[in-house]
């Protein structure tokens, strides 16, 4: 009895000293991430999600009284938060090895392969990608009879997604939806010519070192000459897709491949956003945050390739989103002029003042299944 009298009051000391310390820690905790989060400048963008970061909010009477002050300032801190990269890998470790969760933030890994969860498939947007292509035929190609063609890019879900246990938009049931809201084009299937290693690991798009066989195809449905022999060369850079810094977990480099010949050397490309020559390759932005710009400067509004050395004379419209950078200099050799559209951003109702359609031959809608599922992006 003496013992367990002489026992209580240790017991209770040593919880005591236990939350004392616990406390200690977590207000020492709390205050060293505080002067940091104030101290350490802002950052303005983040490299590895590829975003500019929230920055402050402006305070004012106004922006309390709405509410918009503390939903801005709750996503400055999110973004501004000190080691903010590492606790993003800790979290999505733990995600994945703790918790056993099959996708983080909707992105899932299939062997090498990381992509991002796009489902169901929403008819709305591929009714509205429709719509917005008829608009584009009636209101310039109809008149001048320039040959259409449409083709849709199979993403790398429709590889692994259903056959790994993953939802997936149903890809078959989409090409035909929009096929019969489009009925003036002609179908180019490519789906059978692609599988999912024709994709970086870490990125959504395809390697354009893969997929030369997709470009003949389009070549030889569309009665033009086919690229031939193309050189492989290296771009010399480590490349991270746009899912290795979604996705927040370790994933090893890929090697950066492009696909060269005498054709595509002799090519003159003109970017009408910047009224300036530009190259077909861009090895400096091989280098930089998106390494997929290096082709044709990545996403802009229209771009226009001169084949000076074409057979014959002849002109293709190519309407496109990103994908189409890298495979446009594939399909130069039957044409002595290729002109880009991507209408994501440039209206349709713009068009007629920039390109003469009169002179089209052909005209080719080429676009990944993930925009005809999101149509929103196309204006």
């Amino acid at each position: 009895s003496d013992l367990q009298i002489q026992t209580f009051p240790r017991r209770s000391i040593m919880k005591k000293a236990q939350q004392i310390l616990t406390l200690v820690l977590s207000l020492g905790f709390i205050a060293v991430f505080a002067a940091l989060f104030w101290i350490l400048p802002d950052a303005d963008e983040s490299t590895v999600e590829r975003r500019h970061l929230a920055k402050s909010p402006a305070l004012s009477l106004s922006s309390v009284a709405d509410g918009s002050f503390m939903s801005g300032f709750e996503k400055y801190m999110l973004d501004q938060f000190p080691l903010r990269d590492g606790f993003r890998t800790l979290k999505a470790a733990a995600n994945a090895k703790v918790f056993m969760q099959k996708d983080n933030n909707g992105l899932y890994s299939v062997g090498e392969h990381l992509s991002k969860l796009d489902f169901p498939t929403d008819f709305d947007s591929v009714n509205r990608a429709a719509q917005r292509f008829r608009y584009v035929y009636d209101a310039y190609l109809k008149s001048p009879g320039v040959k259409t063609y449409l083709s849709v890019i199979p993403d790398k879900n429709v590889f692994i997604a259903s056959l790994n246990g993953y939802p997936d938009k149903d890809y078959k049931a989409l090409v035909e939806r929009l096929r019969n809201g489009f009925p003036e084009a002609k179908y180019i299937d490519i789906s059978g010519l692609l599988s999912a290693d024709d994709f970086y690991y870490t990125d959504s798009h395809w390697r354009q070192e893969r997929i030369l066989k997709v470009a003949d195809e389009i070549a030889d449905k569309l009665g033009a000459e086919r690229i031939g022999q193309c050189e492989k060369h290296d771009a010399g850079v480590s490349f991270y897709g746009v899912y290795y810094g979604q996705a927040a977990l370790p994933h090893a480099p890929e090697r950066f491949f492009y696909l060269d010949n005498a054709v595509i050397r002799g090519l003159k490309v003109y970017n009408a956003e910047t009224s300036s020559d530009i190259p077909v390759y861009d090895l400096s932005a091989a280098a930089g945050r998106d390494p997929y710009e290096m082709f044709l400067g990545g996403a802009r509004s229209i771009i226009r390739i001169t084949n000076l050395n074409a057979a014959k004379e002849g002109r293709l419209i190519v309407f496109r989103d990103s994908f189409g950078s890298s495979i446009a200099p594939l399909l130069t050799a039957g044409y002595s002029e290729i002109t880009l559209v991507d209408i994501r951003y440039i209206s349709p109702s713009s068009l007629g003042k920039l390109i003469d359609f009169t002179k089209a031959d052909d005209a080719l809608f080429l676009y990944s299944a993930s925009v005809i599922n999101n149509s929103e992006t196309i204006k």
